[in-house]
C-alpha cells in the first residue's frame, strides 16, 4: 500500500487540547512527507482520521455520529481507510469495535506512535515542538500538560488523559518560539488545570516562570491563561499579569457552581466563600480584569435551592465572561453512584436562566466601554466588515468586536486601535482610530 500517495485528512472534534493533538498527527504525518490535512472541505480524501471527544453525553453523540458519517462514505466507496482516536476511542474502544466494525482501526490519547506506525510512518521526537498550524496562524494554543490530578466527581478527563504530566519548560519555549516564526502573536495556555503546572517536574508551581519566559520571545504579543484551577491558586501569576504587559487581563478560571453544598458533592476543595474571595482578591488587584467562568446545572444532589444559591453567586460576582453546561452522569465518575434526580428539562431551565442572567450582566458590563479606546487584534473578515477581540476576549467562546471598515484594508492578525461606538449583549462595534 503505497501511503504516501494518498490524501488524509484529520477531523477535529472537541476542545482545543484536541485542536493542539491533531496539530501534532498533522505534523508528524507531514514530517513522514505524507499529503497530509486539517479539516480540509473538499471530498477527495483517501484516509479520514478522526479525533473524537468524550467529555459529555452531546460530545460522545457528536463524535459517534462523526464516525458514521465517514463509515457510509467509506462503505461508499469514498473513502479507502478510517481511523478513529481521542478521547471517545480512549474511553470506549472496545464497545466502539463491536458497535462500528467499517472502521479500521481505533486509537487512544496516548497512541500516536501506533497510529503512525499503522499507517507506515516513524514517530519522531524532533517534530514535538515544531508544530504545524491548520488554521489562523496568528494565533495559537499551547498545551502545557497532559492529563490531571483532581478528584472532581462529575469529571470523566482522568479516565481518558490519565494522570497530570507537565511538559518541560525548555520544550514549551522552544515550541512557543517555532510559532512565532511561524506568525503567531498570540499564544493561549491551556490544560486541563494549568495552575498545576510544573508541581510533577520542578515539586512546585512553575506557571508564573513559564509566562515570564514565554513573554521574552520575539514576537509573541500577548499571552492567555485558560483553565485556571481555582483551589490552590497561585497569585504570583495575578502579579506577574500585572507586571507584564503581554499577559492579558484576562483568566478563565472554571467554578463550577456557587453553592458550598453542591462544591463539596462535586469534590472541588473549596466553598462559595473561598470562590468569592479568591475573585476579590484577583480584582483588588487587576481591577479591570476580564474573569471568564464554567458552571455546571443539574449535578445530582442539586435543589431548587442549591441553584438559587448559584443564581445569586452569578448575580452577585458578575463575571464578565460566563459559560454553563447541564450534568451529563458520565460512567466511571464519582457522581455516577449517585442517582441523576435532575430531570433534564429542569436542567435545561436552569441553565438557561443562568444565560439570560448573565446576558444582563454582560449588556451592562459592555455599555462602559462605549467612547472607549481599546486594542484589538483581527481574527476575520466577512464581506465588509471585520471581526476582532481585545485582550479580554479568547477567541470562539467571548465578546468580539465588529468593524464595518470600507475605507482601509485591514489585516487579518494585524493589532488596531479603535473607538467603541454601540454595545450590545456580547459585541462592540466599533470604528478605527
Amino acid at each position: 500500500m503505497k501511503t504516501k500517495e494518498e490524501k488524509i485528512n484529520i477531523v477535529t472534534l472537541g476542545c482545543a487540547k484536541n485542536i493542539v493533538d491533531s496539530q501534532m498527527l498533522l505534523t508528524q504525518l507531514k514530517g513522514n512527507n505524507f499529503d497530509a490535512y486539517h479539516e480540509k472541505k473538499d471530498k477527495n480524501s483517501d484516509i479520514i482520521i478522526i479525533n473524537t471527544c468524550g467529555f459529555i453525553e452531546n460530545a460522545k453523540q457528536e463524535s459517534i455520529d462523526t464516525i458514521l458519517k465517514f463509515a457510509r462514505e467509506k462503505k461508499s466507496g469514498n473513502i479507502k481507510k478510517l481511523y478513529v482516536t481521542g478521547c471517545l476511542s480512549e474511553r470506549y474502544k472496545d464497545s466502539l469495535k463491536k458497535e462500528i466494525p467499517d472502521v479500521d482501526d481505533y486509537f487512544g490519547t496516548n497512541d500516536l506512535p501506533i497510529l503512525l506506525r499503522n499507517l507506515k510512518a516513524k514517530y519522531r521526537e524532533e517534530l514535538l515542538s515544531k508544530r504545524v498550524l491548520s488554521d489562523n496562524n496568528h494565533y495559537a494554543y499551547l498545551k502545557v500538560s497532559e492529563g490531571c490530578n483532581r478528584p472532581c466527581s462529575f469529571c470523566a478527563i482522568p479516565l481518558m488523559r490519565g494522570k497530570h504530566i507537565s511538559k518541560p519548560i525548555e520544550l514549551l519555549i522552544e515550541e512557543a518560539k517555532n510559532l512565532s516564526k511561524k506568525g503567531v502573536k498570540e499564544l493561549i495556555i491551556i490544560a486541563q488545570d494549568s495552575t498545576y503546572y510544573g508541581i510533577d517536574l520542578y515539586k512546585k508551581r512553575m506557571l508564573a516562570e513559564l509566562l515570564q519566559r514565554l513573554s521574552e520571545i520575539e514576537g509573541i504579543k500577548w499571552i492567555r491563561i485558560h483553565y485556571a484551577f481555582p483551589t490552590g491558586f497561585p497569585m504570583d501569576i495575578i502579579d506577574v499579569m500585572k507586571k507584564n504587559k503581554k499577559i492579558c487581563n484576562y483568566l478563565d478560571i472554571p467554578l463550577q457552581h456557587g453553592s458550598s453544598k453542591m462544591l463539596k458533592i462535586m469534590r472541588r476543595g473549596t466553598n462559595r466563600e473561598k470562590s468569592e474571595e479568591l475573585i476579590y482578591k484577583i480584582r483588588d488587584i487587576i481591577p479591570d480584569i476580564s474573569i471568564r467562568t464554567t458552571l455546571i446545572a443539574g449535578h445530582p444532589g442539586e435543589t431548587e435551592k442549591d441553584f438559587q444559591e448559584m443564581y445569586n453567586f452569578v448575580e452577585k460576582m458578575k463575571f464578565n465572561r460566563l459559560g454553563i453546561f447541564t450534568y451529563s452522569h458520565e460512567e466511571g465518575t464519582n457522581s455516577f453512584s449517585m442517582k441523576d434526580d435532575v430531570p433534564e428539562l429542569i436542567k435545561k431551565d436552569r441553565a438557561d436562566s443562568i444565560m439570560k442572567l448573565q446576558q444582563k450582566i454582560s449588556y451592562d458590563l459592555n455599555q462602559k466601554f462605549i467612547d472607549k479606546k481599546l486594542k484589538v487584534i483581527i481574527d476575520r473578515k466577512e464581506k465588509d466588515t471585520f471581526f476582532g477581540r481585545t485582550e479580554f476576549d479568547s477567541p470562539e467562546v467571548d465578546n468580539e468586536i465588529i468593524i464595518k471598515e470600507n475605507s482601509r484594508n485591514l489585516k487579518i492578525g494585524n493589532f488596531y486601535n479603535v473607538i467603541v461606538q454601540e454595545a450590545l449583549n456580547y459585541d462592540l462595534y466599533c470604528r478605527l482610530l
